[in-house]
């Protein structure tokens, strides 16, 4: 293909989206619609997986060693719990340790009547785990090492983790799922509009000798562009409304402001930007590809 067609299909291309630009716009809308809805749902569902994760980081593991076990099998005991795949931070608290922390969180002033520390046998390991839905799977291992009398762990909670972490997951397919199928449905009206118009042009064109691709491409170039500029709008109004929302929600509910953090929107968007290009694209390409593949039969 020599370069000065391959420039005309793409000017073709650019005045075929302005000729029907109310076809075009409406397009364009509701194709920024359904990336706004995706950009929201996403910024959503990345801002409750990470405090998904800040809440998993808090769920932990504790073992507690037999009486009498001398302190270097107990440390040999924390190298083989440290070099687990599932673990992400062992942290050793000796008996004074964990006596320390008792008088002060409970005690108080009551302590000084005991001359003894009655948690001579509390030694524990607390191990926090990088995936809590491998909690089974550490349990079970810890519990065939020498040595470990107790391991104390929350099913309940690294259940409810687990299934949380799931959910999130079909709902994100879904609803990513669905705003596709929208999306590429509405170009393939707005270039079936465009072949339809000029359905006489692109006859005269095949009987002069015109090429497939010579035909195609304007079309294909018209639902890239749409579906590029309607890529940038939304992101454009999320960047906007991030930070004035995530402010809103703060100050609305300071009192869960220790339970609940929000990523920066620089973090949200490192990601976000090339995502929503990439979708909007693809779905201008495939949407126009398919659908003058359809109609025109060339």
């Amino acid at each position: 293909m020599k370069i000065s067609t391959f420039f005309y299909c793409i000017g073709q291309g650019i005045k075929s989206t302005f000729k029907n630009k109310w076809f075009t716009l409406a397009s364009i809308a509701t194709i920024s619609a359904c990336l706004f809805l995706f950009g929201i749902c996403y910024s959503i569902v990345v801002n409750f997986q990470h405090m998904v994760r800040a809440a998993e980081e808090g769920v932990s593991v504790t073992v507690f060693f037999e009486a009498g076990l001398p302190e270097e099998q107990i440390q040999s005991i924390g190298n083989q719990i440290k070099a687990h795949s599932a673990v992400a931070r062992a942290d050793y608290v000796s008996a004074d340790m964990a006596w320390e922390s008792f008088k002060t969180e409970y005690l108080g002033e009551y302590a000084d009547g005991f001359t003894e520390n009655p948690l001579e046998n509390s030694a524990n390991y607390q191990i926090y785990m990088n995936d809590v839905s491998r909690q089974p799977e550490l349990v079970t291992f810890l519990e065939t090492i020498p040595g470990i009398r107790r391991v104390n762990r929350s099913e309940i909670t690294a259940n409810a983790f687990s299934s949380a972490n799931t959910l999130i997951t079909y709902v994100s397919i879904g609803i990513i799922g669905i705003l596709l199928c929208v999306s590429v449905f509405l170009i393939s009206n707005t270039v079936t509009i465009g072949i339809a118009v000029r359905k006489d042009e692109i006859a005269i064109m095949k009987y002069v000798g015109a090429t497939d691709f010579f035909v195609r491409s304007p079309f294909v170039i018209e639902g890239i562009i749409i579906g590029a500029i309607g890529s940038l709008v939304p992101l454009a109004v999320i960047y906007l409304m991030y930070n004035r929302v995530i402010e809103y929600v703060v100050n609305r509910f300071a009192k869960l402001s220790t339970l609940i953090s929000f990523l920066p929107v620089n973090e949200i968007f490192s990601d976000l930007i090339p995502i929503s290009i990439i979708l909007g694209i693809g779905i201008g390409f495939f949407g126009s590809a398919v659908t003058v593949r359809k109609h025109l039969r060339v």
